[in-house]
């Protein structure tokens, strides 16, 4: 099945009380594990990342030709910028090209502008746009730019790429080559303490969705390593690249 809800949420449980463990975003691929009174069992085809969600009518899934390449892309009821709708898909959200007209392509019943696409297959520099996320809320489970948490920052990028990456950082630290130095860093290493991960930007720099600061944020590597360890008595475990 398909997703085309502009954001789906996932949960631990049969329950909207549950923790939210991940989010799907527009067009990602499902297949359905159980059905429930109101609930559903499915598996992410991208990451085999098994959880509930409300149960409601999903279309079958489709072959996708472009994802979202900006934070968030307004869609329109039809090619015309004076028909824009109060929805917006996130970053990596994926689409099947039906029709082009003027600077607009159509999507299932929606229009989104070109140059808020790129042609799935496209990929650049893994971390590239990672910046985009700064500022944006940290979210338990969140995948989107309306929250987004540590492990998913890290995993979107990889996805939008074409790369595979796990979801969880207990799985992300098991699947990344893990470097036998701690000590310096370098541009686009993978910083790991226990259930957290962080970014590298550069040797002196990193970018993470900081549940402290409740956002994403770009701070001074060593500056950080010392605050976790201050604060949550947390010693990096891992550096991965």
């Amino acid at each position: 099945m398909r997703n085309t809800k502009i954001l789906l949420n996932v949960y631990e449980k049969k329950k909207l009380s549950s923790k939210l463990v991940t989010q799907l975003l527009y067009g990602e691929n499902f297949s359905i594990q159980k059905n429930y009174l109101n609930w559903i069992k499915i598996k992410s085809k991208y990451d085999n990342y098994i959880g509930y969600i409300k149960k409601k009518k999903f279309k079958p899934k489709v072959i996708n030709t472009h994802k979202v390449n900006k934070l968030s892309a307004t869609i329109y009821k039809k090619p015309n910028k004076n028909f824009k709708t109060k929805k917006k898909l996130s970053f990596c959200s994926f689409i099947s090209i039906k029709k082009k007209k003027n600077s607009f392509y159509k999507f299932d019943n929606y229009w989104i502008k070109k140059k808020d696409v790129t042609p799935i297959n496209k990929t650049e520099n893994i971390f590239s746009k990672i910046k985009i996320f700064e500022g944006i809320k940290y979210r338990w489970g969140g995948s989107s730019f309306k929250g987004i948490d540590c492990s998913a920052l890290v995993q979107i990028f990889y996805k939008y790429n074409n790369k595979f990456c796990p979801r969880d950082t207990k799985d992300q630290i098991k699947f990344f080559k893990k470097s036998k130095n701690n000590k310096f860093f370098k541009k686009n290493d993978l910083i790991f303490w226990t259930g957290h991960v962080a970014v590298c930007i550069n040797n002196k720099s990193l970018i993470h969705a900081y549940g402290p600061k409740k956002k994403v944020v770009i701070m001074n590597i060593k500056k950080t390593i010392n605050e976790i360890k201050q604060n949550a008595n947390l010693s990096v475990i891992g550096k991965m690249k």
